[in-house]
């Protein structure tokens, strides 16, 4: 190729812009679309990996009930007796918490804010990595009482931004203490706001707030990542037996590391990545036949010229390189264009879910090189046929 043939194409391109805008117009909505989905992959898997790590090391999560209560009709929450079975049993485990939560509506003065309030005891905060922005957290010795720990959005609902320890504050008809504002974790689209929620000691929660023992989950830490599917059978195993489930039958709880929550995610994006990346092959296909339609059109207008070039002296594979070239150049124009759509679409998407973004430089050069490719392939046979026009008949063609 030399940079004659590739002005020859420019020139008849620029001829008929529209007709060149809307012959890449099947192949910018396919490489934009590869392109945002990846990127906004990219930064979905960042944000999924960052929440993780900041819930906790190695966690191990038990719930009750769940897919496999086989049709008990016993889902039952957790007791003492659960956690108890735990702590005594199950090898690898380094620390737990019990806890329980319900929604509650906060109240300072004429200030109002609808949040979580959870109960657990004092290794909640160790287990879920929590550190004290303002004041300190309860100790065993304030199991009993009606102190809290608030997050930072509710800080911000019910003081204003102001001083928050020492103050008071009710839920529903509960008084209660503030000791302690925890460090902001902010928020994702997977767990929601983190920091709008109110902690206090497990057993005041149970007698004051909820008005029961039950507990809703309970959160195990294991020794090490490698020891997670050790804690996580002897979690069920210690559960089985304390909460008297046969042999034969099916358990009436979950038993959940973090990275089970991982592979859901995963594999609701990868269901979202095939329909989309079957839109985008969609595209593509019809981009190039487009290509390859226009190419037989601008073949058949210029049978004339081709025929008045082969007749001066013009080799077929000149010809041949001609069309070739204008092909490659629409398919890899609508490339680069759908490069630019995609990662504007996908600066935006991962803005709106408050993701990062992160372009892959490798999946950008790769569409480029496969719309370059995309355009050969589709506008080989359109050149083949202005190759091999008959220059006495394509001069007689009006």
């Amino acid at each position: 190729m030399n940079w004659t043939t590739v002005r020859l194409a420019l020139r008849e391109l620029r001829a008929n812009k529209m007709r060149t805008f809307l012959t890449c117009l099947g192949m910018i909505i396919g490489v934009g679309a590869v392109i945002a989905l990846v990127t906004i992959g990219n930064g979905v898997t960042a944000q999924i990996t960052s929440t993780l790590e900041s819930l906790g090391n190695n966690l191990v999560f038990a719930f009750p009930g769940g897919p496999d209560a086989g049709g008990r009709g016993d889902d039952s929450p957790f007791d003492r007796d659960d956690v108890e079975a735990i702590r005594r049993g199950v090898p690898g485990v380094i620390d737990m918490t019990p806890s329980a939560q319900s929604g509650v509506q906060a109240t300072n003065g004429g200030y109002t804010a609808n949040t979580q309030a959870e109960g657990g005891e004092t290794s909640y905060f160790r287990i879920g990595l929590w550190q004290a922005a303002e004041g300190r957290f309860f100790t065993d010795a304030e199991a009993g009482r009606t102190v809290c720990v608030i997050g930072k959005t509710v800080r911000d609902k019910l003081f204003a931004g102001g001083t928050a320890v020492g103050q008071r504050i009710r839920l529903g008809r509960v008084a209660c203490e503030v000791i302690g504002v925890l460090k902001a974790k902010g928020s994702s689209m997977f767990t929601g706001d983190q920091d709008d929620i109110i902690v206090m000691p497990l057993k005041a929660f149970q007698r004051r707030i909820q008005g029961s023992t039950d507990l809703f989950n309970i959160q195990i830490s294991a020794a090490s990542r490698a020891d997670i599917p050790r804690v996580m059978d002897g979690v069920r195993l210690a559960l089985r037996q304390s909460r008297g489930i046969g042999a034969e039958e099916k358990d009436n709880f979950t038993v959940r590391d973090l990275q089970g929550f991982v592979q859901q995610a995963q594999s609701i994006f990868g269901i979202i990545t095939l329909f989309v990346g079957a839109v985008a092959a969609i595209s593509l296909i019809v981009g190039g036949i487009g290509i390859m339609n226009i190419m037989l059109v601008s073949v058949t207008e210029r049978t004339r010229e081709i025929g008045i070039r082969l007749a001066i002296g013009a080799q077929e594979r000149d010809v041949l390189l001609q069309f070739l070239t204008e092909a490659m150049i629409l398919s890899t124009l609508g490339g680069l264009i759908g490069i630019v759509l995609g990662l504007g679409l996908a600066f935006l998407g991962t803005a709106v879910m408050g993701a990062p973004f992160l372009p892959s430089i490798g999946i950008i050069v790769g569409a480029t090189l496969f719309s370059a490719a995309f355009g050969i392939s589709f506008g080989f046979f359109p050149a083949r046929r202005a190759a091999k026009l008959n220059p006495i008949e394509a001069l007689r063609y009006e």
